[in-house]
């Protein structure tokens, strides 16, 4: 059962996270911001991960803090939950069309973090969620996962749809390559570890 469960408490956030990567792409997310719960929904439903998250945050300031250290708590869990990368496909490369908006998500579970994004938004705000914190999630989540992530947005004019392309095409490549290979002989590096 590859799980990981992180509790994250600082003077901005309260968070509690569970996630499950062999899920069904079940989950409750409460951040107490709706388009981004939205967002993880879909990354959760696409990726067919389980997933919990709970976040009290400092939402009355801003959205900041909480959905960074959601990201951080991903990525924590998603590190804990694959253990020692034993026999995992390692890599994936997944575009993903939203009506207009195409995007592409490549990943590498390599142990390296490193964060490309390269998808410019055509609005500062979707709703009352900025638009520029999707990027922040990223870069907490590859930081903290232990992920080299590139994020590159095709074509697309509606900010929702663009934002939406990355969140599931992100939730199908964290599914891709995370499925273990009979064939692959412990982890999948010529260093023998990741």
């Amino acid at each position: 059962m590859r799980k990981g469960t992180i509790t994250r408490s600082t003077t901005e956030t309260e968070i509690e996270l569970a996630l499950h990567i062999d899920g069904e792409g079940k989950g409750t997310i409460d951040t107490g911001i709706g388009f981004f719960d939205h967002m993880l929904t879909l990354m959760t439903r696409h990726g067919l991960l389980d997933l919990d998250v709970k976040c009290n945050g400092d939402i009355a300031v801003d959205f900041h803090h909480s959905v960074e250290d959601v990201g951080i708590a991903l990525g924590k869990a998603f590190q804990e939950a694959l253990g020692n990368k034993e026999s995992i496909t390692r890599y994936a490369t997944v575009f993903t069309p939203m009506d207009e908006a195409l995007s592409m998500v490549s990943l590498d579970i390599s142990g390296r973090s490193f964060l490309h994004f390269n998808a410019e938004m055509p609005v500062e705000k979707v709703g009352q969620f900025d638009t520029e914190l999707v990027e922040e999630f990223f870069r907490a989540f590859a930081s903290n996962a232990g992920v080299t992530l590139h994020i590159n947005l095709q074509y697309g004019r509606n900010g929702h749809h663009i934002i939406e392309s990355i969140f599931k095409g992100f939730g199908r490549a964290l599914d891709e390559a995370t499925q273990k290979q009979e064939r692959i002989v412990g982890v999948p590096s010529t260093k023998g570890m990741l």
